[in-house]
């Protein structure tokens, strides 16, 4: 009797793991806040993307000649901001997991392991082509619109529509 416990344990355990990696491959937040609030305290994001697409617009980084010299080799200053991002973004990481910091609606954060596919590097060769040819990144798209900078229409527009090609064949890419 127990081992047939232990065996329909081991399943939902197996179970919930599959769960999980299925989630993860849908690219849904397993760190979704199950939370209900008001719509207006949405508001601080906004306030937040605004402050970020000013640091954006000031740091240059928005630049198209500053992303040609970058992938020309020819200066270090996107370097030392994308450098910058990732020591931030390590160290922040590591002071989440060390000091068990909540969400602002006081929820535990999760940190998963991710699998490395081939997919990932097919995908950022065509991601940094992209980026060479258009002169931006998803990120700072709103920022260098709102800079006036309105030819990047056309990249916002290719941006939606490789993201709904890729939502169409997801399934039949090497993931």
């Amino acid at each position: 009797m127990s081992k047939m416990n232990s065996g329909a344990i081991s399943a939902i355990v197996d179970a919930r793991n599959t769960d999980f990696e299925v989630r993860s491959l849908d690219t849904h937040c397993v760190n979704v806040s199950k939370k209900d609030v008001p719509f207006y305290h949405n508001l601080k994001y906004m306030v937040a993307g605004i402050f970020f697409g000013i640091i954006l617009i000031k740091s240059e980084v928005i630049s198209w000649f500053r992303i040609q010299e970058m992938f020309r080799l020819e200066s270090f200053h996107m370097y030392g901001v994308i450098g910058t991002a990732v020591v931030v973004g390590a160290i922040s990481i590591f002071l989440i997991k060390k000091l068990k910091i909540k969400t602002i609606h006081s929820e535990e954060i999760e940190f998963q392991d991710k699998k490395f596919t081939k997919g990932q590097v097919i995908g950022g060769l065509i991601f940094g082509l992209g980026w060479a040819i258009t002169g931006a990144c998803p990120g700072p798209l709103m920022a260098q619109l709102g800079s006036g900078v309105s030819v990047i229409i056309v990249t916002i527009l290719s941006a939606v529509a490789g993201t709904w090609v890729y939502g169409k064949f997801r399934d039949k890419l090497p993931n």
